[in-house]
């Protein structure tokens, strides 16, 4: 189904009432490749959108978006110890790690609620609490935008890194993830040890995968705004990574610091921290803020354009970059001029 000048108003969480020259639904992997083969004919530019959680509009949108609708569920394989499970990318993440928990199905379960939808998991390589979706996923199918052909890539040649991937690097723009595999345990090792988790646990009772899950679902309503309510796109830049010489200076000026070593060999420091230090928690201007609850999450009170909220976010990066000497990196993606 093809819309035209449709509004983008239910297609990102930050409530931005832009419009799309025209939105094609993409329900089926059939569809999406007739589609791309008779690319030549859609307006350009063209632009693929799921929830549009991570999204930032700052203007109407001059082409064609493909919105994601694929929403099947399927167990691959069956093993004593685990299973692989594959989901169609227009499936909104959260009803997988539901499905998956109640199913018995772990490796997920601390990265219930994230926003957005299962297509959006490896591009982000999205994590929290200790866990990153890199870390169970067997494979991507996707399609090229070039010619429509069926491409698989297995997880190293996805190139995860943290929030990062292959496809917001050489392959931006170039491939529609359709259909995502994932490889989940059957007798869980739960992973407890991060932040205030284990507390929350403590307080509903045993540990089980079930408990676990609602315990970051507890945790992350308490800290962070419901988009139905106030427009918002989760936590809106990306924790700096910085040498481990750098994170000793800057422990020594603020031992309060939090900071935890990183994969990469650096050092991980906490962005809603840096932010909040630099007096920016709750500050209000216009209609575009930062919620008073969590420094890392920018959001629309209403009436915020894109470029107010981009402008919040410039502002804020200089801040940091002047008090901690640390560069900020948004973790949305800006879609528009700017």
């Amino acid at each position: 189904m093809i819309l035209r000048n449709v509004s983008l108003k239910k297609y990102n969480t930050f409530g931005l009432d832009y419009k799309a020259d025209r939105l094609i639904s993409v329900k089926t992997e059939e569809v999406a490749i007739s589609v791309l083969k008779e690319r030549k004919s859609l307006k350009y530019p063209l632009f693929i959108i799921g929830s549009g959680s991570n999204l930032l509009f700052t203007g109407d949108y001059k082409g064609t978006l493909l919105h994601l609708e694929i929403e099947v569920i399927t167990i691959e394989e069956k093993h004593p110890e685990y299973v692989i499970v594959s989901s169609g990318a227009g499936l909104n993440w959260d009803k997988f790690v539901e499905w998956s928990v109640d199913n018995g199905f772990g490796g997920i379960e601390n990265l219930s609620l994230i926003p957005g939808m299962v297509g959006a998991s490896p591009v982000q390589n999205i994590g929290a609490y200790g866990v990153e979706v890199k870390d169970t996923i067997e494979k991507v199918r996707a399609v090229s935008i070039e010619d429509g052909t069926i491409s698989e890539f297995s997880n190293n040649n996805c190139r995860f890194g943290y929030r990062n991937s292959i496809f917001k690097g050489e392959f931006k723009g170039k491939y529609l993830v359709t259909r995502v595999y994932y490889k989940l345990t059957t007798n869980p090792l739960l992973k407890l040890d991060y932040g205030s988790l284990n507390d929350e646990i403590k307080k509903i009772g045993e540990v089980t995968l079930k408990n676990v899950r609602q315990a970051v679902i507890n945790i992350r309503r308490s800290k962070l705004p419901d988009p139905a309510i106030i427009g918002n796109a989760g936590s809106f830049f990306k924790n700096p990574v910085v040498s481990s010489s750098a994170a000793e200076g800057l422990k020594k000026r603020y031992p309060q610091m939090p900071a935890y070593e990183d994969q990469s060999g650096g050092i991980k420091l906490a962005a809603g921290w840096l932010i909040d230090q630099c007096g920016w928690k709750g500050k209000r201007i216009g209609d575009a803020g930062v919620h008073d609850k969590q420094a890392l999450v920018l959001v629309n009170y209403g009436k915020a354009t894109g470029k107010e909220i981009y402008n919040l976010s410039e502002a804020i990066k200089k801040s940091v970059q002047k008090k901690f000497g640390v560069e900020l990196e948004r973790e949305v993606e800006v879609v528009g001029t700017i």
